[in-house]
C-alpha cells in the first residue's frame, strides 16, 4: 500500500480530516458514569451538595424564566418536558411517569436532561436524569423539611416504599438527622427491600403493616405513591398537630394522596403555584386558598414552620428550577470527577455556511475506504 508524507494510507488521511472538533463534542454523562460521580462523591454528601445548589436558585428565582411543565397524557402515564432558564443558561429535562412499566421490567420514571448557552445555543451537558431525578427529588423534599418540619424530628414515616423511597430516607438523615423510618406499602415485599438497602446506613427501618402503624410516633410522613389517580393515603383524624407532610406522589392531573380535610388545615408550601393547582394535592382546593411558594421562604420573604404545633404540608409536584439546580450541579462536578464522555453531538463542518460540504467529504471518505 501507498502511504503519504505522513504515514498513512489515503483513506486515513480523509478519515482524520473528518476528525471531529471541540466544538462538535458535548460532555454526556451515562447512567454508568452518574452513578460514579454517585459513589465518587457519596450519597449523602451529593444530596447535601444538590440541595444547595437548589436553595440557591430558589432564592434568584425571580430571574427565571418560568412555565408548567408540557405534558402528553396516554391512559398509562405522561412524558414532560421541563424547561427554564437564568437568562444566561438554558435547561430541560424530559421525564416520564408510566406505574405499569414495572409489569414489564421497565422504570415507573426516567429521564434525560440537557444544560446549553443561551448566548450561542450550544449544549454544556447532556445526561442521564432517571437517577438524578431520585436525587433532585429527594434532596428538595429534605431542603423543603429543613424550613418546616420541627427542628427536634427524628422520625419519618414513608408510605410508599418504591424507587424514590430509598433516596428520601437518605435525604432526610443527611439534612435533618432523621435517624428512624417506619415503611408501608401495599407490597409488603417493597418496605422489605427498602430495609435490606438501608442496613448499615445509620437508619433503623420499621416495617409496618399499615399506613397508621406508619404514622405512629412520626415526626414527619412522606407519602410518595405511584399509582396516576385520586386516592386517600392519609385521612384527617391520622395527621396530629406539629406534623410536617411530605407530599411526593401527587404529580399529575387526577392524582392525589391526601383528603381534603388535611390540606385544611394544614399551612401550604408550594414550589410554583400555576403548576400546582394543576397537579399537586391543591387540585382539590380553589385558587384562591392560601399557600407560600417555597423560595419566599428560602429568601426569608415568608416564615416557614409558625410554631410546635402548626401542621405543615409540602406539596411537592417537582419543578423545572430543581431540575436546572441538578443540571448545573453535575455540570459542576464533571472537572474534578472526570466521570463523563465525549459524545460527538454537534455538526462542525469547517465553514459554518457549509453544512452539505461535511456529507460530501463523508462521501468521499467512505469511497476512499
Amino acid at each position: 500500500m501507498t502511504l503519504n508524507e505522513n504515514g498513512l494510507a489515503p483513506s486515513a488521511t480523509i478519515l482524520s480530516a473528518l476528525a471531529p472538533s471541540d466544538l462538535a463534542y458535548v460532555p454526556f454523562v451515562s447512567v454508568d458514569n452518574m452513578m460514579k460521580n454517585l459513589l465518587a462523591i457519596g450519597v449523602e454528601e451529593f444530596i447535601e451538595g444538590l440541595a444547595g445548589y437548589i436553595e440557591e436558585d430558589f432564592r434568584r428565582w425571580e430571574s427565571f424564566d418560568k412555565k408548567p411543565r408540557i405534558p402528553a397524557h396516554a391512559p398509562q402515564g405522561v412524558i414532560e418536558l421541563m424547561p427554564t432558564s437564568d437568562g444566561k443558561t438554558f435547561g430541560f429535562k424530559y421525564v416520564n411517569g408510566h406505574p405499569g412499566n414495572t409489569k414489564s421490567g421497565r422504570q415507573t420514571v426516567t429521564g434525560f436532561g440537557v444544560l446549553s448557552d443561551l448566548s450561542n445555543g450550544y449544549p454544556l451537558l447532556f445526561t442521564e436524569m432517571t437517577i438524578l431525578t431520585a436525587l433532585r427529588t429527594a434532596a428538595n423534599s429534605a431542603l423543603a423539611a429543613k424550613y418546616l418540619a420541627r427542628e427536634e424530628s427524628r422520625t419519618m414515616a414513608i408510605i410508599g416504599n418504591g424507587a424514590q423511597s430509598d433516596f428520601q430516607a437518605l435525604a432526610f438523615k443527611a439534612l435533618l438527622g432523621i435517624t428512624e423510618i417506619r415503611a408501608y406499602d401495599i407490597d409488603f415485599q417493597a418496605s422489605l427491600r427498602l430495609s435490606r438497602n438501608l442496613a448499615g446506613s445509620g437508619i433503623d427501618v420499621t416495617v409496618c403493616k399499615s399506613a397508621e402503624d406508619a404514622i405512629e410516633g412520626a415526626d414527619i410522613i412522606t407519602t410518595v405513591t405511584a399509582d396516576k389517580r385520586s386516592a386517600t393515603i392519609l385521612t384527617d383524624n391520622m395527621v396530629g398537630p406539629g406534623v410536617h407532610i411530605n407530599a411526593v406522589g401527587g404529580d399529575c392531573p387526577g392524582k392525589t394522596e391526601l383528603h381534603k380535610d388535611i390540606l385544611m388545615r394544614s399551612d401550604i408550601f408550594v414550589e410554583f403555584p400555576d403548576q400546582t393547582w394543576i397537579e399537586g394535592e391543591c387540585q382539590q382546593l380553589p385558587r384562591d386558598h392560601p399557600v407560600t411558594e417555597l423560595w419566599q421562604v428560602y429568601s426569608g420573604a415568608a416564615p416557614g414552620r409558625t410554631s410546635h404545633d402548626s401542621i405543615t404540608l409540602f406539596d411537592s409536584v417537582g419543578f423545572a428550577v430543581e431540575d436546572f439546580a441538578a443540571l448545573r450541579y453535575v455540570h459542576d462536578l464533571l472537572p474534578k470527577t472526570g466521570h463523563f464522555e465525549k459524545l460527538d453531538l454537534l455538526a462542525d463542518p469547517d465553514d459554518p455556511r457549509d453544512l452539505f460540504g461535511m456529507v460530501l467529504r463523508s462521501q468521499k471518505a467512505e469511497a476512499a475506504a
